[in-house]
């Protein structure tokens, strides 16, 4: 792979697992260091950073609830600390609940959009004034095609997907003029863990009807957080890229 991002720090959150460790793993392997959070699950944390390791690059980690606004804002600096300024900011932490509308409580609800929305908001804010200070850097935050669509029994996940692609564009019009770029990737059905939970009849069914025929990949949602980063990326300015199978088409 060339080396787009040689000389560069990244900083990854959710990047043990899934979407998180394929796009970390991407850019270290891209040239870039590698700080990376997660949350209950150090072996595979451990397993990441021993493979960013091994790829000849730095890498910072801890275990880190990004909706723990302080927390995350300790995380940033810690890792600008350990690594230097972060040039690029792959926004991808996140969980869901599958529960019906009218069932949804005010914790539950509070949690998904601490995590999704507000952790998005705030782990930005706190690598943007050093991308400003030297007028280049780039922020990618993860939304999802349901975000667009919607979806029965995921209201508040859906809530706080729509709510993050319309941060980022907002956030583009004030960070472009700065040297920040600011986009955003909407991963359709992805083989992921949470996908994986569903039954193997529903992930059928589900395939069934995409017409791609088959789930994404995190490699292929990597290589789309590399395409945004990376020099080729530079005329995306407030996107939502949305690589989704065809799942849906705009």
């Amino acid at each position: 792979m060339a080396q787009e991002l040689e000389g560069q720090v990244a900083l990854v959150t959710g990047g043990s697992r899934g979407i998180g460790q394929a796009t970390a793993l991407a850019f270290a392997a891209a040239g870039a260091d590698i700080a990376f959070c997660h949350l209950r699950d150090a072996e595979r944390a451990a397993e990441t950073a021993a493979a960013i390791a091994a790829m000849g690059r730095r890498v910072f980690h801890r275990e880190v609830d990004v909706a723990n606004v302080p927390a995350g804002r300790a995380f940033a600096a810690e890792a600008a600390a350990a690594l230097g300024p972060v040039d690029v900011l792959f926004n991808n932490a996140g969980s869901n609940i599958r529960k019906a509308f009218e069932e949804i409580t005010e914790a539950e609800f509070d949690g998904i959009l601490d995590t999704h929305l507000k952790g998005m908001f705030f782990m930005a804010q706190n690598v943007y004034p050093a991308m400003v200070a030297r007028g280049r850097g780039c922020i990618i935050n993860v939304a999802s095609q349901l975000g667009i669509k919607g979806g029965a029994n995921l209201s508040p996940y859906c809530s706080a997907k729509a709510g993050i692609a319309g941060f980022t564009r907002a956030l583009a019009w004030e960070a472009a003029p700065k040297g920040v770029r600011v986009n955003a990737i909407a991963p359709g059905p992805i083989d992921t863990d949470l996908v994986r939970q569903n039954t193997a009849e529903w992930r059928a069914a589900f395939v069934a009807r995409l017409p791609a025929g088959r789930f994404g990949t995190v490699k292929e949602i990597a290589a789309t957080a590399l395409l945004l980063a990376g020099p080729h990326g530079g005329f995306y300015v407030g996107a939502t890229l949305s690589p989704n199978g065809g799942d849906i088409m705009h």
